[in-house]
């Protein structure tokens, strides 16, 4: 991995890490101000402040305890990239208190903002049987 691939690992590995403490103010953070959050059966959350009370709204029903994989890194620009990876891992829900198998796709869009790579893109979606 080169330099900038190995900074795009990090913010993915602090955003599992502020997801799965339920942070939404450290996930929004990883975000650029115009992000776009496209969670599976949702309107997409359009800007940072969107994405923030997305994730806050998560925080209040669901607690993560999810790990990614990056399938790959790809710079298609010099300020951006994607990312292609899977997760795995549960989901509790908070009412009533169960827990669910949690397996997804992700595909993530970066942009390098005043030299540190965020988030602009997110989108996700089962692998699970229906």
């Amino acid at each position: 991995m080169d330099v900038d691939e190995q900074a795009i690992a990090a913010v993915l590995a602090r955003y599992a890490e502020a997801a799965n403490n339920s942070d939404a103010t450290a996930v929004a953070e990883l975000y650029t101000d115009d992000a776009v959050l496209m969670a599976q059966n949702s309107p997409s959350a359009v800007s940072k402040a969107a994405v923030h009370a997305a994730y806050a709204g998560m925080a209040g029903a669901i607690k993560l305890d999810i790990t990614f994989e990056i399938a790959e890194i790809r710079l298609v620009a010099p300020d951006w990239a994607f990312l292609r990876s899977t997760s795995t891992g549960t989901i509790r829900l908070l009412q009533p208190g169960i827990e669910i198998p949690e397996a997804n796709q992700e595909l993530f869009l970066f942009r390098k903002v005043d030299s540190t790579w965020k988030i602009a893109r997110y989108s996700f979606s089962t692998v699970l049987p229906a």
